[in-house]
């Protein structure tokens, strides 16, 4: 079992009765077990968006500073993506 460390916090209002309703629900033994969940969720996810950031932000970055020409301009991006949204409309229209 992880060592504990006792801990005072004062939370805003609104987190407080969100964090008593999902105790009172049966999602959470109590106020304590709810927060670690919580924050080991956002460790989850700050660890998810650095993966993606050195997994694929930074090798597009490197292949579009090496070959600049590769990329579109903003213009063609939008144009891009009106393109796609007008197709999507479309399709989706009964």
């Amino acid at each position: 079992m992880a060592a504990k460390h006792s801990l005072n916090i004062t939370l805003p209002q609104d987190i407080a009765d969100l964090t008593g309703t999902k105790v009172d629900a049966g999602e959470y033994a109590d106020a304590c077990a709810a927060i670690d969940k919580s924050l080991r969720y956002l460790a989850e996810r700050d660890a998810s968006i650095e993966r993606w950031l050195i997994e694929d932000v930074a090798p597009t970055y490197d292949k579009m500073k090496s070959n600049p020409e590769r990329g579109l301009s903003p213009d063609d991006v939008r144009k891009r993506l009106d393109t796609r949204a007008a197709a999507h409309r479309e399709t989706s229209e009964p």
